[in-house]
């Protein structure tokens, strides 16, 4: 018989700031503006908005001071995983490696016991160290072509081998490698709290945070860990990032905060996608664990489901068409979750939705939830959390998992969405009598997850 699976950590970091209870205060307040970015110049670029995490927010408030100097090599989305995993252990009371090494304390499990599954997107390298070397990588009589192109840039300076060959490359820091591998996120939490289980890393775009917590519940159903770090932490926030989501013309054109009231979740004239940085690292732990430590428990683990659609720029923000052949593989994930879960559609009292803004896609998951709930849709709350926290790609996930733990703590609705005839509209925070929650993401390279909260 499988292990019950329950959370007991939530660990939050994203634009409203840093643990569960700022992410709640916010999620009841409802929607909030974005504001301008402050990263970089976005003067280039059509969105110039975003939902950052505050610039004073970063690794080394919460790492011993011993391991600060790692922090150097962390990438913006490392050190969210590693304030995320911070804040997750402290809420869930645990003591690890940290706390061993720095009070003396006992770890509260084995560290062969404790695993690590997280999500991770394609970290793009820091422009200021890119640069730093391309400047070292000209070529000393460049063509017409190398000036108009890269203002004298050259691919032979910048290689190591043949024939005009400038090792410009060389000139990279040493570790620079090494600090932008998506499992770079996983590592850095792994030695710092000693989780010696089994570990992972997920890349699988929008889908990566719900895919690690599944992952984090399977091996501590099959008693490979008694407890896992899981979720996701990304941020869109950067040239790279933007660069991208740009071409695949899924931004919002937003020069400004007002500007970005446009972007709304399942309404097919919404703008866009407006980009955030965050991630959610949340405690997954065996129930008796739990029960035997006499400490909080969130909720339970009911059901999880993945399956696989079609994906690609065709369901970026633009492109329309037919939802169907997307849809499918979303219906079939929640299809899975409700199943291992031993419940029907009927018994989930609300859903968490990726809800990104970008109508395409939004409307592929819209297009799921009708032929999973059929009619009971239009009484369903939904809870999106892009209008708080913008889309944070990985990080998406493990917030989303966070809200719907967090509704059910309480037991009540944050602001959320209602049926009204064709559109949704807002409706303000309110008690629920709430049970279950589905958490659903779909993304751009097709992968689906969802996944079925109960109440402990």
């Amino acid at each position: 018989m499988s292990r019950r699976v329950v959370i007991t950590g939530l660990g939050v970091v994203s634009g409203c700031g840093v643990g569960p209870e700022v992410f709640w205060e916010a999620l009841r307040n409802g929607p909030r503006p974005p504001k301008l970015i402050s990263r970089f110049a976005p003067e280039s670029f059509p969105c110039r908005v975003a939902y950052e995490v505050d610039a004073a927010v970063g690794a080394k408030d919460y790492v011993p001071k011993a391991y600060r100097k790692a922090v150097k090599v962390m990438a913006r989305d490392t050190e969210l995983a590693v304030i995320a995993a911070a804040v997750a252990v402290k809420d869930a009371s645990l003591s690890t490696r940290i706390h061993s090494e720095a009070e003396g304390t006992p770890p509260t499990f084995p560290s062969e016991r404790l695993g690590c599954q997280i999500g991770a997107g394609l970290i793009p390298a820091e422009v200021p160290e890119l640069a730093a070397a391309f400047v070292t990588a000209k070529s000393p009589a460049p063509t017409p072509e190398e000036l108009e192109q890269a203002n004298g840039f050259s691919v032979r300076a910048w290689g190591t081998v043949g024939e005009g060959s400038g090792g410009g490359m060389n000139n990279l820091p040493p570790l620079w490698l090494l600090k932008y591998l998506p499992n770079m996120l996983a590592c850095h939490v792994t030695i710092l709290h000693g989780a010696e289980g089994p570990s992972n890393t997920l890349t699988c775009s929008e889908a990566s945070g719900l895919l690690s917590l599944g992952e984090s519940c399977r091996v501590i159903e099959r008693d490979a860990a008694e407890a896992c770090f899981s979720g996701g932490a990304e941020s869109k926030v950067n040239l790279m990032g933007m660069m991208r989501q740009t071409l695949l013309e899924r931004l919002a054109p937003a020069k400004n905060p007002a500007e970005a009231a446009r972007v709304r979740p399942f309404d097919p004239a919404s703008a866009g996608v407006i980009p955030g940085e965050g991630g959610g690292i949340l405690i997954l732990e065996e129930a008796g664990a739990a029960k035997a430590r006499g400490v909080r428990t969130y909720a339970s683990i009911a059901g999880f489901g993945a399956a696989q659609s079609l994906g690609g720029p065709a369901f970026a923000r633009s492109a329309g068409g037919d939802p169907a052949p997307r849809a499918r593989g979303l219906v079939l994930a929640i299809r899975a979750a409700l199943r291992d879960a031993g419940v029907s559609p009927a018994e989930i009292g609300a859903v968490v939705p990726q809800s990104c803004g970008a109508p395409a896609s939004d409307a592929a998951e819209l297009l799921a939830l009708r032929e999973v709930f059929g009619d009971r849709l239009a009484a369903l709350p939904i809870i999106p959390i892009p209008p708080i926290v913008g889309d944070c790609a990985a990080g998406a996930g493990g917030l989303q998992a966070a809200a719907a733990a967090l509704c059910l703590h309480p037991r009540e609705l944050p602001s959320h969405l209602r049926w009204n005839g064709t559109p949704f509209i807002a409706a303000p925070a309110e008690p629920f009598d709430l049970n279950r929650v589905l958490v659903c993401t779909g993304s751009l390279a097709g992968q689906n997850a969802a996944m079925i909260l109960g109440r402990v």
